[in-house]
């Protein structure tokens, strides 16, 4: 087999290959990697075709290179994208089974039933062999009993429900994750790229390859390329699924979707448009299942401890009874093929909704974290109020010297070059008011949530809060004092602008608040959230004004983002489960601090790659809707395990007892599977 690499940092390497292959294969190249001097941990996924090397000695590689090389394929290539139809569970095996099969001769009858079990039968013998006694262990093994009983009707039918939850489980899982990797499509419209010695903002369609694409701290890399100069943090975790951020410089190439955390690369493009936005959803489709719920893996492993108990249990009925009718009766009754198979499909289905409701889960784990939330921390700036806040007011210390339009053509140069709402309103405002500006000033300098700096003409020029001026940068702004003190009493949000280390003008910013803010505070309240805090940046009187209006009764005010993280990290280390919802990039160690961090689609690109849940819909009504699918996943999940355990007792005692023959447990065991697999799958937020 041929693999590629996807991901290779110092002492860790990942590889994947475009078809899968068979448990025995992944078991015998594990054993053989591991046996190579200086590999010191494998981990393989057959069913995607990954492998993840851990080594202290890179000589090591070349070995393990030749040995992937030489494994045998022994699946077919994996198809990530399938015809409009492709995928679905079959009707035709039911037609066949119950209205054509009848009317054949017997021989063909046995026929097609031997020919349906041999997939089963392998898998199981499989797992004999290597002394796993699992589900397909299970089945197959009831199978084998139902054939050597010459039962080969009830064979038939146990190959045709197994096949058939098969089926059901995959095309559930694959429109899950493609409806989700269609959602985390790279999205971008609009670049900046130095062309001929100039900085300029295009069209990503006009992107050619002479181009340098610049990015910048919190933005995402829009093209696949080559570093051509800068040196930056970029932080892969959507293509690679590893958390921290890994230094990109010059020759080293970056990714499509990935984010930069901190400073600025000039990208000479590789790959443009389509090809990278595939590639960036193939990344996904391959990483986003790994974030299983642990109510699933509880229940997987659940359904692990529940199979040897079932085969124990149908061989001592055979030694006390010497009835193989009996033992196979008990043995076709599993309590884990319902566990296993229901559970994935409530929390991928739980997700699929959430799409279907412009809610983006990334993965089941944060479905189960949301289902026992019982705080929320609140942004204000951009979460709270209108993620479009406006310019309400100018002020210019000295006129004479700096207009306000001046003010205004200053800031706007520096704000252009950052996606914070605040900054966009700043570059807005200069744009309705036909001030254009040059680019005069040196490389843009971000200080998280505390403002930026240049150079503009030899001057150092300083644009951000209150705090970042005065406490860090030492700035006097008592000569404005009366005019901060009547802007904020006025709910106002400040920009101060200070030039050579004057304050030379005020830009004070109007931050409405959401229609949907009240509302949603009332209606979380409704939902038993016991605790709502608000956070911001904002001085005391600003955020006070705000929290009265919607009802909050708990807030913090000038607040720096790794005060917002310490706050979340206290709260859930008081046993709190917490959900915090913000939008800036200044907002994402919170985010990550939080048991499920969620922002809007129009936030930072930061604080979406980091975030657990994406409002789409551009609302936060996207929260309730969020919280309720959550519980009502979990509710399902917990229903279909009480089905389960109940049902297939009553079956197994029936079995026990004699009164269920073989195939009618059989029949039982596997409707209720399919059953509970049908139910998981139902919609569960009101109104569908």
């Amino acid at each position: 087999m041929k693999f590629l690499v996807i991901h290779h940092i110092p002492g860790r390497i990942r590889l994947v290959t475009d078809r899968g292959f068979s448990t025995e294969t992944a078991e015998s190249l594990a054993d053989a990697l591991d046996r190579i001097d200086g590999i010191e941990g494998v981990r393989i996924n057959p069913r995607r075709g990954s492998v993840l090397l851990a080594y202290s000695d890179e000589n090591a590689l070349a070995p393990a290179a030749r040995l992937l090389d030489e494994a045998p394929s022994d699946c077919d290539p994996y198809v990530l994208s399938v015809k409009k139809d492709g995928g679905r569970p079959k009707i035709f095996p039911f037609i066949r089974h119950f209205f054509i099969m009848p009317f054949m001769p017997v021989q063909i009858s046995i026929a097609s039933c031997l020919l349906g079990a041999i997939p089963f039968l392998k898998r199981c013998v499989s797992s004999l062999i290597h002394f796993r006694f699992d589900v397909e262990a299970l089945d197959g093994t009831a199978i084998a009993i139902s054939i050597l009983r010459r039962d080969f009707r009830t064979a038939a039918l146990l190959t045709l429900l197994l096949g058939f939850g098969d089926q059901l489980e995959q095309f559930t899982h694959k429109k899950s994750l493609e409806n989700l990797a269609s959602h985390l499509a790279l999205k971008v419209d609009k670049v900046w790229i130095l062309r001929d010695g100039v900085e300029m903002l295009v069209p990503f369609a006009d992107i050619c390859e002479s181009d340098r694409v610049i990015v910048r701290s919190g933005c995402a890399v829009p093209v696949d390329g080559v570093v051509a100069e800068g040196t930056a943090s970029v932080n892969e975790s959507s293509m690679t699924g590893e958390p921290l951020g890994v230094m990109r410089a010059e020759g080293s190439s970056v990714y499509a979707g990935t984010v930069v955390e901190s400073g600025e690369i000039f990208i000479r493009p590789t790959g443009i448009g389509r090809d990278t936005r595939m590639q960036q959803i193939v990344r996904f489709i391959e990483n986003s299942d790994q974030l299983k719920a642990g109510i699933q893996g509880q229940f997987e492993r659940l359904a692990d401890r529940a199979v040897p108990f079932t085969f124990g249990l149908a061989a001592l009925v055979w030694l006390f009874t010497r009835n193989l009718t009996r033992a196979a009766s008990v043995l076709l009754v599993d309590y884990s093929c319902a566990l296993r198979l229901a559970t994935p499909l409530a929390i991928l289905a739980g997700m699929n909704e959430g799409v279907r409701h412009q809610v983006m889960v990334k993965g089941g784990k944060f479905l189960e974290s949301l289902s026992a939330i019982d705080t929320v921390v609140f942004d204000k700036t951009g979460t709270l109020t209108q993620s479009h806040p406006e310019v309400a007011e100018i002020l210019s210390v000295n006129p004479e010297k700096y207009t306000r339009e001046d003010i205004l053509r200053l800031s706007a140069c520096l704000e252009e070059h950052f996606p914070h709402p605040v900054a966009k309103a700043v570059v807005r405002c200069a744009e309705e008011r036909d001030l254009r500006h040059a680019e005069e000033h040196t490389e843009v300098e971000y200080v998280v949530a505390h403002g930026i700096a240049s150079l503009w003409r030899g001057k150092r020029v300083l644009l951000g809060s209150r705090h970042y001026l005065c406490q860090d940068e030492g700035i006097d702004v008592s000569i404005m004092v009366s005019e901060i003190e009547r802007l904020s009493r006025n709910g106002y949000s400040l920009l101060y602008l200070a030039v050579d280390g004057a304050l030379e003008g005020i830009i004070a910013m109007e931050d409405p608040v959401r229609p949907e803010s009240a509302a949603l505070i009332r209606c979380l309240g409704e939902l038993g959230i016991s605790h709502v805090m608000m956070l911001t940046g904002d001085d005391e009187r600003t955020a006070r004004a705000v929290a009265s209006k919607l009802g909050i009764s708990e807030f913090r005010a000038q607040v720096l983002p790794e005060d917002k993280a310490s706050v979340v990290q206290d709260l859930v280390k008081s046993g709190r489960r917490v959900l915090m919802l913000g939008d800036g990039i200044n907002d994402s160690p919170a985010l990550s601090a939080a048991d499920v961090g969620v922002t809007l689609r129009e936030g930072a690109d930061l604080a979406r790659e980091v975030a657990d849940v994406v409002l789409m819909g551009g609302t936060l009504s996207g929260l309730v809707t969020a919280l309720e699918l959550g519980r009502g996943t979990m509710r399902r999940i917990g229903f279909n395990y009480r089905a389960t355990m109940l049902l297939n007792s009553l079956f197994l005692v029936g079995g026990l007892t004699g009164l269920l023959t073989p195939g009618l447990s059989a029949v039982c065991h596997n409707c209720t599977t399919v059953g509970v697999s049908v139910n998981a799958m139902r919609p569960v937020l009101k109104g569908e």
